[in-house]
């Protein structure tokens, strides 16, 4: 996949945020882009930020949906070459696992896993049977895939999930001309909508009592620094770059370099190694 010109590329989640970020990223390269997203007001202004895409309205949560999603971007490029399953969700988080909602559990669960899976089983037979080299990227997260936060576990149980998805996608893949790469933002906090996700949470989820008032990136980054903390931001447009180099290079981690992060990789590593109690957990962001 190092030659991207002319190409065709799929990216879930990409009315905004990341999402976008990819898609700009590889329409700088020449490639023939398509927006999905299940939000009608953000897929106008993706076209209004990259009127060269196409963008079209898809849930991830419904296989059918993204069955449509396929059928319609095969029947106008003949081909996907790159497909990123980006779309996520942050339900609120309850202040024990026990106490958060099953509503809450089953939304994470159908967007940041199932999401994934119906990404994959849409797109991949029909790259599989083009023959043509391609790849998979999906996004993880460093909390959960790395280390959970342990206050939001809706979030790091199903980043978790989509990290262990991607390894044994990798694993049945080996040998054939798709690619595949486990995608891990960060190493610090982007402005992307997954904090307000809560906008497009599907009734048959809705929340027996109501939950935290969603909080933009920068509302968040305020609250910290109320408390004595300092956040950091990456800019998303540094994540697609990466994203675009390690599908060029077909690297599986996409994991930036940072120390914080390193330390807790192998903190997580000795945990296990040694059989010894989890302390990385009170270290986890």
């Amino acid at each position: 996949m190092r030659e991207l010109d002319g190409r065709v590329a799929v990216v879930t989640g990409g009315g905004g945020g990341l999402g976008l970020a990819l898609g700009k990223a590889f329409a700088a390269r020449g490639m023939r882009v398509v927006l999905a997203d299940v939000e009608e007001a953000a897929l106008d202004k993706a076209r209004a930020e990259l009127p060269g895409a196409t963008a079209l309205a898809a849930d991830v949560a419904d296989q059918d949906s993204m069955d449509a999603l396929a059928d319609r971007v095969f029947a106008t490029h003949g081909a996907v070459h790159v497909l990123c399953n980006n779309a996520g969700v942050g339900p609120s988080a309850a202040p024990w696992l026990w106490e958060q909602e099953l509503g809450d559990w089953r939304w994470g669960l159908e967007v940041n896993v199932l999401g994934v899976l119906h990404g994959v089983r849409a797109f991949l037979p029909r790259m599989l049977a083009s023959g043509e080299d391609g790849h998979v990227v999906n996004t993880a997260s460093g909390n959960g895939g790395i280390a959970p936060i342990p206050s939001a576990a809706v979030y790091a149980v199903t980043k978790a999930a989509v990290v262990t998805l991607t390894e044994c996608l990798k694993g049945q893949l080996d040998g054939t001309r798709i690619g595949v790469s486990a995608l891990f933002p960060g190493p610090h906090m982007l402005r992307t909508g997954i904090f307000t996700a809560e906008r497009n949470r599907p009734a048959r989820h809705a929340r027996a009592q109501a939950g935290p008032v969603p909080r933009t990136a920068d509302e968040i980054a305020e609250a910290m620094r109320a408390h004595g903390l300092t956040p950091e931001f990456t800019p998303v447009e540094d994540v697609a770059e990466q994203v675009v180099e390690a599908v060029r290079a077909d690297r599986f981690w996409i994991l930036p370099p940072s120390d914080r992060t390193d330390a807790l990789v192998r903190a997580r590593a000795d945990s296990l190694l040694t059989r010894s109690d989890p302390a990385y957990l009170r270290e986890a962001p």
